[in-house]
């Protein structure tokens, strides 16, 4: 149960990334706020702040959700992984590579939400083709791509990982 101290805060504790995190929040702060000021997870990025973008992206307990529609004490008790949690790891190099190769990014702001979509769908095993991918995504705006690299990397990646060729 959550406590009230006399500076109106909250007390939680959580996984993030590979970390066990305890700290007091404001009961009102919006957890994307909270993870890049409070946490230094500043590959969660701020777009529209009403969970259009997709850009604040995260996993909340292993699921893709919008960081900027919850509030910070909501993740007591859960597990969260950020952007730097998924490259902690050589586990997504394939992705990364897959990126680069189609120009799957521009300016960069909207990828880490699309990386954490797409690590949703390849952890859980799911195969999709070129249209599957662009409905999958579609909860994630690039201002810059037009999209077709960034399905075109997935694809590949999938392709390879699932081995359909």
């Amino acid at each position: 149960m959550k406590t009230f101290n006399d500076q109106n805060t909250v007390a939680i504790k959580f996984k993030l990334n590979t970390k066990l995190i305890e700290k007091k929040v404001k009961p009102r702060k919006l957890l994307s706020d909270f993870l890049r000021y409070d946490c230094g997870q500043t590959g969660t990025h701020v777009g529209c702040e009403h969970g259009i973008c997709g850009a604040c992206t995260i996993l909340f307990n292993n699921k893709p959700i919008r960081s900027c529609l919850m509030l910070a004490p909501q993740v007591d008790t859960a597990e969260v992984t950020t952007i730097e949690g998924i490259f902690e790891t050589n586990e997504f190099d394939d992705l990364k590579k897959a990126f680069k190769k189609f120009h799957a990014l521009q300016c960069g702001y909207c990828t880490p939400g699309f990386i954490t979509t797409i690590v949703y769908l390849l952890k859980n095993n799911v195969f999709l083709n070129e249209d599957e991918i662009r409905k999958k995504l579609s909860g994630n705006i690039c201002r810059c791509t037009g999209y077709t690299g960034i399905v075109k990397a997935v694809h590949e990646v999938m392709k390879i990982r699932f081995n359909k060729t």
